[in-house]
């Protein structure tokens, strides 16, 4: 792999694990029995937690993974349904020696995490989900808003999605857009993600991610795959308010849940442990104790 060493954040370590046959990069921060587990989505990797780690640090042993294909973990050519994420994340865990953590994903790092709790609750003390749908989402609740998911089909489409994580300006520009606060990106920032795609194994692995997802995994999910779901693991969920994924498609979600609460954070877009990174670590800290 020739993407640089990762970015420097003080306190945190870089270790590598083997699982599944795909060595795996993981950051952490602090020590103890105490686990938080943090998966990041797109298109990022474990760097968008730069701000919580350190923060819950002092209470937790922090872990940040990086999803097969993304960051400094090794990047195949397939594996890429996000039911197969959540069994890389469940391997890594075993790998590790870890029976059970507290989890915190955001994007498609959110969805694996449904997966995981609705799998495995035994594994997931906690959740904390940001910025994303829970998978018994439905088309009746997503189609006023289907239109908002134009980038999926950009990155989807043969040769352009490729092209343009290569490009150096399109994860730039998604960042950006998809943000209501500006002061985050710094070109620094911008950089540690998305030069990481220009290396053609991992700006593929990109495309597969929202590919596969359209093309494989969707009709089952519109079947109503996860339709009779039911999260037993204690959830709460933060959504930024000018967040492109529509957080009126979540309505309902207490069918579905035992325990589970949703928070819209005003003045914040899909980026939220990016431009909110203090509440997101109030938030933590409170559900986590």
């Amino acid at each position: 792999m020739n993407v640089a060493a990762p970015p420097h954040v003080d306190g945190v370590t870089h270790h590598r694990v083997s699982a599944r046959g795909i060595e795996f990069h993981y950051a952490e921060a602090g020590a103890g029995d105490d686990v938080v587990l943090c998966l990041h989505g797109w298109p990022q990797h474990w760097y968008e937690w730069r701000h919580l780690m350190p923060a819950l640090a002092d209470r937790h042993r922090v872990i940040a993974l990086d999803l097969r294909g993304f960051g400094w973990s090794d990047a195949p050519p397939d594996g890429y349904e996000k039911e197969n994420l959540a069994t890389d994340v469940l391997a890594v865990l075993d790998e590790l020696g870890l029976e059970r953590v507290k989890l915190v994903g955001h994007d498609w790092g959110g969805w694996s995490g449904f997966l995981l709790a609705l799998r495995e609750p035994e594994r997931i003390e906690r959740f904390l989900a940001m910025s994303i749908l829970p998978p018994w989402t439905g088309l009746r609740e997503m189609a006023p808003y289907i239109w908002r998911l134009w980038y999926q089909w950009v990155i989807l489409t043969p040769g352009l999605g490729y092209r343009l994580h290569r490009s150096g300006k399109f994860v730039p520009k998604v960042l950006v857009a998809s943000s209501a606060r500006r002061e985050p990106w710094d070109q620094a920032t911008i950089h540690a993600f998305s030069d990481t795609f220009m290396e053609p194994a991992r700006a593929q692995a990109s495309v597969q991610m929202y590919r596969v997802f359209n093309t494989r995994e969707m009709p089952p999910i519109v079947r109503g795959r996860y339709a009779d779901a039911r999260l037993r693991v204690p959830t709460r969920m933060l959504m930024g308010k000018d967040d492109p994924l529509p957080h009126q498609a979540v309505k309902g979600y207490e069918r579905h849940a035992d325990e589970m609460t949703l928070e819209l954070v005003p003045g914040c877009g899909h980026f939220i442990a990016d431009e909110c990174p203090d509440l997101v670590a109030d938030r933590a800290r409170e559900f986590f104790a």
